[in-house]
């Protein structure tokens, strides 16, 4: 009786086998997501989701005033 690999041994064997015999269209498709991912994560929060407690308040004492003050009240 042959033993069971380890569920992560089975899970990256999958993974690697699968991108190891992919196409070449397949391979360029995924490249295609990685760098739209990466503009969403990276180039998105730089651009429009600024630090806006940092940018408003001077210290921590004063951030922790501001959000717990938005978060009680109503």
């Amino acid at each position: 009786m042959s033993e069971k690999k380890p569920v992560w041994k089975r899970v990256t064997s999958l993974y690697t086998e699968g991108f190891r015999n992919m196409p070449l269209w397949g391979r360029s498709l995924w490249l295609i997501v990685l760098i739209k991912v990466f503009i969403m994560f990276a180039v998105f929060k730089l651009v429009f989701f600024p630090n806006y407690l940092k940018t408003n308040f001077s210290n921590d004492e004063e951030r922790s005033k501001h959000v717990i003050e938005q978060l009680t009240n109503p």
